[in-house]
């Protein structure tokens, strides 16, 4: 089982084997956590993400999925791009929302990546309600079988933080 850390701050800016991108469907980058791994990856992992697109992913990436490039200029060997479900008032998404950091740790004991950081996905522009958001990401972290040894969650802001820190128990 990984220990789970929580960090408040920049995702772009720590060391990690793996940067977990809460990336759009298209993976040609976006706002939020996405824009902000793409501008400061720099353009090697959007020439990565095109040769996806032009491969196995020409209609994109599925919600819930997640698929490895490079890490550009960031401090990691590698970014995994996962697309995480808006939230609905209408219908049930969490079992997708699970499904990213799950799918995430696939593809990272695929890779053979030790340690892994994970923003807290879906919970920005896609609308995801914060305190639900951390309650599914951790109990997925923890119920999820890997060979990582560290999971960390880099959250940007304090309430995202304290929203996590009330499911690390």
């Amino acid at each position: 089982m990984a220990t789970i850390t929580l960090v408040q701050g920049d995702i772009t800016r720590v060391s990690a084997d793996a940067i977990v991108n809460a990336a759009n469907s298209s993976l040609l980058g976006g706002g939020g956590v996405d824009g902000a791994i793409h501008r400061r990856g720099g353009p090697a992992i959007l020439a990565d993400c095109r040769k996806l697109r032009a491969s196995h992913y020409g209609k994109g990436l599925a919600t819930g999925k997640a698929v490895a490039t490079t890490a550009g200029k960031l401090d990691a060997r590698w970014v995994i791009h996962t697309v995480g479900p808006r939230h609905s008032h209408q219908e049930d998404r969490s079992t997708l929302l699970a499904s990213c950091y799950r799918e995430s740790l696939r593809v990272a004991d695929e890779l053979g990546a030790r340690t892994v950081a994970f923003p807290a996905v879906s919970a920005g522009i896609y609308g995801w309600p914060i305190d639900d958001a951390a309650r599914i990401a951790m109990a997925t972290v923890r119920e999820t079988p890997t060979a990582v040894d560290e999971v960390r969650f880099v959250l940007f802001d304090d309430a995202t933080y304290q929203a996590f820190a009330r499911h690390l128990c």
